[in-house]
């Protein structure tokens, strides 16, 4: 299962569905509204994910993940990737809410960039990519922690109890376009790590 991010479609996601189709894997892209309640999101994911599987998620997909997958423990699950997901907060979208037009932009989402602690308690594995090129709309918005991907510091996708973090230098956006990434995430489903 992927689950793209904030503002992106689930169109966004067939690159990266067809990098796990050549990995062996049968990939389903979540489709989902980013501005709505992260409660509505997380019930329909909860819907979706009925059958066994894996899951990866990009920004707030990661987000999303982390949170239904921890709420609902019952829910069946092999493994789970979270690439470039600001599960701790995110200082550009911070900032972004502190003017009209970002907090339109980002709807009912707005809460979840701010600073919490993220926590994987369940049995299974989950790993954490990161880009550390600072290429991203965030960016504009000022300066962020470093290292960054432009939109995501790296110290923001950090989870107490995730098995393995790995980085890459890309910016936010190219995390989900790169051949690389996905051969990180498929090795990680497949054995539970990244080596």
């Amino acid at each position: 299962m992927l689950v793209p991010g904030l503002w992106m479609p689930a169109a966004a996601m067939l690159l990266m569905a067809r990098f796990f189709r050549r990995a062996g894997y049968a990939p389903r892209v979540f489709r989902y509204r980013g501005r709505d309640p992260l409660e509505a999101n997380i019930e329909q994911l909860r819907a979706f994910c009925r059958r066994p599987g894996h899951a990866v998620g990009h920004s707030l997909g990661g987000v999303l993940v982390l949170e239904t997958f921890s709420r609902h423990r019952e829910l069946p699950l092999g493994a789970a990737v979270l690439i470039g997901a600001p599960v701790g907060g995110c200082e550009a979208g911070r900032r972004l809410g502190g003017a009209r037009i970002g907090r339109w932009m980002m709807g009912a989402s707005r809460p979840l960039w701010e600073t919490r602690a993220a926590a994987w308690a369940r049995p299974e594995p989950l790993g954490v990519i990161a880009g550390t090129r600072a290429l991203g709309l965030g960016r504009l918005l000022g300066r962020l922690p470093r290292p960054n991907d432009g939109v995501v510091a790296l110290s923001e996708t950090s989870v107490r109890g995730m098995r393995e973090q790995a980085t890459v230098p890309l910016g936010h956006s190219e995390l989900i376009f790169s051949r690389a990434v996905a051969d990180l995430a498929a090795r990680f489903l497949g054995h539970g790590c990244f080596r």
